[in-house]
Parts: C-alpha cells; structure tokens; sequence
C-alpha cells in the first residue's frame, strides 16, 4: 500500500516537473533570442569587405578619437570627484543621505532628452549658470567641454552605485582598528580602504565609461553634432545611418566589440574573484 502511494505521489509530481522546466526554459529561451537576435543580425549581415569601407568612412576616426578623448576626461572628472563622495554617502545612514544617493543616481534613469534640457538649461546662455559664464566670455552648449559634461552627468551614477556599495561592503571593524592604532582618516581612507574596495571601484569605473561610451541624446542636445568637434561615435552612427549603411553597421559593430569585451572581463574578474574569497574563507574555516 505504502508503495503504490509513493509510486502515485510520484507520478503527480512528474508532470508538475516537467511542466516547469518546460516553461521555464521556454521563457528563458524567448527572451534570450530576443536580445541574441538583433546583435547576430549586426555581425552576420556585414560582410568583411563592406566593413572594411564602412571603417574607412571619413566621420569614423575623427568620430573615434574624439570619443575615446570626451569618454576619458569623462571618466577622470568621475573617479576623482565620485570616490570621496561615495566614501562620504557609505560613512552615513540617515534620511539626507538616502535623499543625495536618490539625487545622485536620477541621471541614470532621466530620458536622455530630459538630461539634454537640464543641462542646457543650466549651463546654457540663459541658463543658471550658464548666463553668468557667457558674461565671463565662456559659452558651454556645442563644444567639446559639452560633450564631457554630457558624458559625465549621464555616468557617473554607475561609478557612484557600485563605490558607495563597494565601500559599504567593509568590515567597519579594520578601520576602527586602524583608528585606535593612530592612523589618521586619511591613512585609514586610501590605505586600508581603497585597496579594500578596489575590486568594486574599478567595476564601476568601466561600467561609468561604458556610458559615456554610448551616450547619444543628452550629447545630442546639449553639444550638438558637429563633425570633427562634437560627434562621437554615437552620433557618427546615426548622422551616417542616413547616408552610408555600412559605415553605420560598421561602428555599431565596433561598439558592441568594445561593450562585449568591456562586459566579459568585468564577469570573468568578478568571478575569478568570488572563488577566490570563497576558497580562502574556506581554507581558514
């Protein structure tokens, strides 16, 4: 008797099982095609003598070099001012600090016409800001320091995110240790907790310039897209679009190359890492 109802019991859950690997599988499958797809079709649909006269277009170099010059400079003014403050936001838990982490990550989620407004609005000629610049013989909106600014407001909140979490992850037990042995805050800050939130600031970093990489509205609108002054490749990728299609599917293709890249060593050193903490906590247990 005890047989038969486990044998039955067993037979109810199989198609329960069954059931759910086939959907979620499903699913899982539908969705990953979905995002595979667009990105096959890119690669598949250039052949490589087409992409060899797409990346020869004469908007693509000047294009290049002027990202990867807006997009460091971009990276810099984030790293240096980012750090302290995530140091700053992860050393507090109140209702302020909360309200400035908000703050500080809204670019993140804003329309990027929406970031493109408010920076014309305040650096702009009749901006806040930028009404008084104008009267010191400064004009902001379509230059080059536009497109970093552009670049910095829509990025920094990755590097903010993954360094204020990066230092939150420290055992507060080393620094007060640190302290009580006499070491200055600084000494505690750039000698135990640099090093120690390293992994995580160097993880945003890349995902802040990623961003700045593939910014294309807020620099639209506030720098505009003059060729060899403030087009990026994202704006190369689109002026071209109408115009030459294989210079267009070809720098798209390079910028997927740079995200792939930029994104697969990111995983692989987050994981390499992982083990690595796990078996040394494993070897101490």
């Amino acid at each position: 008797m005890s047989t038969l109802t486990k044998s039955t019991s067993k037979g109810r859950r199989l198609p329960r099982n069954v059931w759910w690997k086939t959907g979620t599988a499903g699913a899982a499958g539908l969705l990953l095609s979905f995002m595979l797809l667009p990105i096959i079709a890119l690669i598949v649909t250039l052949n490589f003598s087409d992409f060899r006269a797409g990346i020869t277009h004469p908007s693509v170099w000047p294009a290049l070099k002027l990202s990867l010059v807006t997009t460091t400079l971009s990276l810099v003014i984030v790293v240096l001012g980012g750090t302290p403050l995530a140091w700053l936001l992860s050393r507090r838990d109140n209702r302020l600090v909360q309200i400035i982490e908000t703050l500080v990550r809204l670019p993140a989620v804003l329309p990027p016409a929406v970031a493109g407004v408010a920076l014309l609005l305040a650096f702009g000629r009749m901006g806040l800001l930028g009404g008084w610049l104008a009267r010191m013989g400064y004009s902001v909106p379509f230059t080059l320091a536009a497109v970093v600014m552009a670049a910095t407001f829509v990025s920094a909140p990755f590097f903010l995110q993954a360094a204020t979490s990066a230092f939150r992850g420290i055992d507060d037990s080393q620094l007060t240790v640190a302290r009580t042995l006499g070491a200055s805050p600084a000494r505690v800050f750039f000698r135990i907790a640099l090093p120690l939130a390293g992994p995580g600031l160097i993880a945003g970093a890349a995902m802040s310039w990623a961003r700045a990489l593939g910014e294309f509205g807020a620099t639209l609108m506030f720098a505009g897209n003059l060729s060899g002054k403030t087009q990026t490749l994202t704006l190369a990728v689109y002026t071209t679009f109408e115009s030459d299609m294989r210079a267009a599917q070809a720098l798209s293709l390079v910028l997927v190359v740079v995200a792939f890249t930029l994104l697969y060593a990111l995983t692989v050193t987050t994981e390499r890492r992982a083990r690595k903490r796990n078996g040394s906590s494993g070897g101490s247990a």
